[in-house]
């Protein structure tokens, strides 16, 4: 029977929410390792391959790490054309080389579907790591990308998006979360979550159990694709969408007043989003002078007060509600 306390170097493992493991090296640096991967979500080879990398590293950004090497996990049909194969791993080289990073080997398989990501391996300093537990009452919630990539990407499958749409959430999907990372270490931020699988609602309500706090967001300042509302409106949300409502549903509170459709945005399932970061008040001011300063989007949707879980409100932030509104903060 595994026991954590038998391996004291495993900062973080299975017993944990976080985003990825972590192994302490020595007295200052940590590695930590992560792994995901998925069937197609566009129909661009290249852009899957690089969209699949993106998101594998970005568990490493969401715990403060700084990627080295990844490792391929493919499983291809085999009559899948060599060259869609060869533009999909070319895609997530070209994405782990942008990170820094290299790839330095991996594993492939025959399988029906097409499927691609990475085991993706990193390096930080141990007092620096982001984890979902260190959000604290008074912080601001900032995101730093938009959602809607699950609801659009599940509208290309069912032939129902149209060219530009599709264009948007996918430049947002293969943009690395490397820079907001790196500020949030310059800041001293101490908690971090990226929003994948989940949605923002079921990784915020790991985040809020996590630190034993209450996550109070803004409906209406929570970013959305340009296409997405569309699509809500269609019901094209992938089945993890649904999965997350139905699990995640109890136990966050939802304002009645939040159309069901904007609610499903809330809960869809997302490839490669962005951070979801609580910034302390001292810092906050700083914090997004710099992100403008280096063109880093961000939106602040939230803050975290006392309490538990997730509260939705059908608001817009004012400056009260943690002394920015979103347009002062420009994507």
């Amino acid at each position: 029977m595994f026991r954590s306390e038998d391996f004291p170097d495993l900062v973080l493992g299975m017993d944990a929410r976080d985003d990825a493991a972590v192994w302490r090296l020595d007295g200052e640096r940590s590695l930590v390792v992560t792994t995901d991967f998925f069937t197609p979500v566009v129909d661009d080879a290249y852009d899957f391959g690089a969209i699949a990398a993106a998101n594998a590293l970005s568990d490493l950004y969401a715990m403060g790490a700084d990627p080295i090497f990844a490792l391929n996990l493919a499983a291809m049909p085999t009559d899948l054309p060599a060259d869609i194969v060869g533009e999909i791993l070319r895609g997530g080289a070209e994405k782990v080389r942008e990170a820094g990073a290299v790839i330095a080997g991996g594993h492939t398989i025959q399988d029906r579907e097409p499927k691609y990501g990475l085991v993706a391996l990193g390096l930080c300093r141990t007092d620096l790591l982001l984890t979902k537990a260190g959000a604290k009452p008074g912080d601001l919630l900032v995101l730093t990308k938009p959602l809607g990539m699950g609801v659009t990407t599940t509208a290309l499958k069912n032939g129902l998006a149209n060219a530009q749409d599709v264009q948007e959430a996918t430049a947002w999907m293969k943009r690395l979360n490397a820079p907001a990372a790196a500020l949030a270490r310059a800041h001293g931020l101490r908690a971090a979550t990226d929003i994948t699988g989940f949605g923002l609602l079921g990784h915020g309500w790991e985040m809020a159990q996590a630190s034993g706090v209450r996550l109070r967001i803004f409906g209406r300042s929570v970013p959305i694709l340009d296409g997405a509302r569309r699509y809500a409106k269609l019901g094209t949300f992938p089945g993890g969408s649904t999965d997350n409502r139905n699990y995640f549903g109890s136990r966050v509170s939802l304002s009645p007043a939040i159309p069901p459709e904007q609610a499903m945005l809330l809960f869809d399932a997302q490839t490669s989003g962005g951070l979801l970061l609580p910034i302390p008040p001292s810092v906050a001011s700083a914090f997004v002078a710099n992100a403008l300063e280096r063109e880093i989007p961000l939106w602040p949707i939230g803050r975290v007060e006392e309490g538990q879980g997730i509260l939705v409100v059908d608001e817009s932030m004012e400056k009260g509600d943690g002394g920015l509104t979103t347009s002062e903060v420009r994507p």
